[in-house]
């Protein structure tokens, strides 16, 4: 028989070596297909008395990046369609098309026969389920492993056995810990937890996993045998009573209920763990059945996955453009940010020209990178070779000429007009004609600082958030008379230090650094209100925000704050409206120099990592009305219904175009509320009619900086969704036309 995504050959000694290898994929991925070929090959191996056992391997550099989740929006499209004629059946359609993969892997698993799983590279999700329900796994030695179940991180959770497999092989607490996180294992922490019983030079993988089927592997599994214990002893025990409790406090600290895929593992997990196996894993199917319809995981899914993969794949590039083969790049400033920048695109491969005002600043700046290969090499995540490698390719000078064959110049200096000028003009002055300038701006408008170039077509923002080595996103800015090749450009240094890009039009604050200046506003807003500020930050992180708004001043720096909004109220001139947030920046900055964490003083006192909520706050804001006065619901709504208006402000001046970078940048740029899908997609879920009524009833209660702006008020009258006005497609027509 012969199969679509596998080949099938028996040994001489009766094992089955069985390949995955996908045609025209660079790496495998379950879809249908491939569900009907492990169906196939299951009953293969267990009904052809010639074969003794197994091995599934991959046929490309890694062994799996899990499922294809498109498969799971066309099942829920085909449920929702049918759910209003026929509720019981749409409803048996669900359950039974989202736990086929379950059923194939529990087959696999009590055929008799055993299968071992050579693991190599990435193996993420369903193909980590699959590894889990062979009977033996033997993962590549080295740091290339990466063993994952992150389904949470897209609203769902495990649903093919692995909630309950995990969490009969490890230890309870590392084992939830993996479920609820979504945490990368190394070969050697997967090893630790029991999730792998071998590790073997990648050349002798599949050599390893035959020599374990030839010693013996028992091909039924300990939990399908009497007498099974837990690792960790049944829930209800001493030990259970402990560690059960705690967990679901842990829970509701870290989620605040807000993910019902996070709350689906623990139920499952709590219940699975009572019962048998087969009964177990139709708790765990009606939990994955359940969560898969909630609105919470359609929008991170569409969010997280499929939007995020389309703007990594290049969905924003011109695509008359032809591929930039980017050699060597600039980099002016040598700071942090700039330092930031080096290392990563280092790290890709590409060569590094460090500019700063002398060598010392220069030279400290490579040193950044030097530290962080090093705790990559500490770690085992990178080698003395390859640190060997990456500093090579950074080249610390205050020479310019230097950047003479460079492709792409970054600047990332201080936020200031003039010595941006002063650096572009320097730095133009040895390009080559064909070279691409960007700057590395959070606020001044691009249009602007084009204005020292004297080729603004080749003038682009390219905007890194910090930590530059952590933070996955880049935010692109148009300007005025920024040109495709320039766009093309960007897009492709992006795609190759393997972060995701949106793209916006100017405007002063672009769209991310506009938007969560919002919720630090608000924040001091409420402050001004007279709630208590401990309220205030408690109520930020229940809204789903990853940190309060008064710490993020902190941590943004609030005497940057106060400089931004001095740069605009200067710009605007009479326009400008002062309000309380002047006041409150004005007293902690001017008057008591309390600038944040930079100097351990902000709204919070900073002793080395420990930090406690200033006591002075009142001293600058009033004495706080009792917390009673307020409510929590509002006061989140408050915050989140803020970031989502000033989103819709920002398409109504066109500054953002794509839905998918709006929820995207929201998501990835400063954590707006994973649940929600990101800022339009909070407004589209509740609908634009509700999101502007709730906008009117707290322009009247709160004042007019939360009035709905036109677009909001058209869109309104007929209850239409951003995801329809602003699809995609049209926004890839309207490109083409512009």
């Amino acid at each position: 028989m012969t199969y679509k995504n596998f080949t099938l050959d028996v040994d001489a000694d009766g094992i089955a070596h069985i390949v995955w290898d996908m045609a025209g994929k660079s790496m495998n991925v379950i879809d249908i297909t491939v569900m009907d070929d492990l169906d196939a090959i299951v009953d293969r191996v267990a009904e052809d008395e010639a074969i003794t056992g197994a091995v599934i391997a991959s046929g490309k550099p890694t062994f799996s990046g899990g499922a294809d989740l498109t498969m799971l929006e066309g099942l829920l499209r085909e449920f929702h369609g049918q759910r209003s004629k026929d509720p019981e059946g749409a409803a048996k359609l669900l359950f039974d098309g989202s736990r086929r993969l379950t059923l194939i892997f529990r087959k696999l698993e009590t055929c008799g026969k055993p299968f071992v799983a050579a693991i190599n590279g990435t193996c993420m999700g369903g193909a980590t389920e699959l590894a889990l329900a062979c009977h033996a796994r033997v993962a590549a030695e080295g740091d290339a492993v990466k063993m994952a179940l992150p389904e949470i991180k897209v609203g769902l959770f495990p649903g093919a056995g692995g909630t309950q497999r995990v969490m009969r092989m490890a230890e309870a607490q590392p084992g939830l810990q993996f479920l609820l996180q979504g945490r990368t294992l190394s070969a050697d922490k997967a090893k630790a937890m029991k999730l792998v019983d071998e590790i073997a030079p990648a050349k002798k993988l599949v050599a390893t996993a035959v020599r374990m089927l030839k010693d013996g592997v028992d091909p039924v599994k300990p939990w399908d045998k009497k007498g099974f214990k837990l690792p960790n002893g049944p829930i209800y025990s001493p030990a259970g009573f402990q560690f059960w409790p705690a967990a679901n406090a842990i829970y509701r600290r870290e989620t605040h209920d807000n993910y019902p895929g996070a709350r689906g593992i623990l139920q499952s997990v709590y219940e699975g763990l009572q019962l048998p196996m087969d009964q177990a894993l139709t708790v765990e199917s009606r939990y994955f059945a359940h969560v898969l319809q909630s609105p919470e995981a359609a929008a991170m899914i569409r969010s997280l996955f499929v939007s995020m993969q389309e703007l990594n794949k290049g969905a924003r590039r011109p695509e008359d453009i032809k591929p930039n083969k980017i050699r060597k790049i600039g980099i002016l400033g040598a700071g942090f940010m700039g330092a930031g920048i080096a290392y990563v695109t280092a790290k890709a491969g590409i060569d590094v020209v460090l500019i700063d005002r002398d060598q010392e600043a220069a030279d400290k700046g490579k040193a950044h990178s030097d530290q962080l290969v090093s705790k990559a090499v500490q770690r085992g995540r990178a080698t003395a070779e390859d640190k060997e490698q990456l500093l090579a390719r950074i080249t610390p000078t205050a020479d310019y000429d230097l950047l003479a064959d460079c492709d792409l110049v970054i600047e990332a200096v201080f936020e200031d007009r003039e010595i941006k000028r002063v650096v572009t003009e320097k730095a133009e002055a040895v390009l080559k004609p064909r070279a691409i300038y960007a700057s590395n701006t959070s606020t001044l408008p691009i249009s602007s600082l084009a204005e020292a170039s004297k080729r603004p077509k080749n003038f682009i923002g390219i905007h890194f958030f910090s930590p530059v080595d952590k933070m996955m996103l880049v935010e692109v800015i148009m300007g005025k008379k920024t040109g495709d090749k320039a766009l093309a450009m960007a897009l492709d240094y992006i795609k190759a230090i393997k972060k995701t890009p949106i793209v916006v039009n100017d405007s002063r604050g672009f769209y991310t650094s506009r938007v969560v200046m919002t919720y630090i506003r608000e924040g001091l807003m409420m402050l001004a209100d007279g709630v208590p500020a401990a309220m205030i930050e408690n109520c930020g992180r229940m809204a789903g925000m990853p940190v309060g708004p008064l710490s993020l001043g902190d941590e943004v720096a609030l005497d940057l704050a106060w400089k931004i909004v001095s740069a605009t109220r200067k710009d605007l001139g009479v326009k400008y409206v002062e309000g309380p947030l002047d006041n409150i920046l004005e007293e902690m900055v001017v008057k008591r120099e309390r600038f944040g964490r930079k100097n351990g003083k902000g709204f919070y006192d900073y002793d080395g990592r420990d930090k406690s909520l200033w006591p002075g706050i009142p001293e600058v804001t009033g004495k706080p009305k009792p917390a009673s006065a307020f409510s929590v619901e509002e006061l989140k709504q408050r915050f989140l219904v803020m970031q989502a208006l000033e989103t819709a402000r920002i398409f109504e001046e066109k500054c953002l175009t794509d839905v998918r970078e709006a929820d995207v940048g929201s998501i990835l740029g400063f954590g707006f509320a994973p649940f929600t899908g990101g800022t339009i997609s909070y407004i589209d879920g509740m609908g634009t009619a509700a999101f502007t009524e709730l906008c009117r009833k707290f322009t009247k209660k709160w004042g007019p900086r939360f009035k709905p702006n036109k677009l909001l008020r058209d869109m309104a009258k007929t209850d239409e969704r951003f995801y329809t006005r602003f699809a995609p497609e049209k926004n890839a027509e309207e490109q083409k036309a512009a």
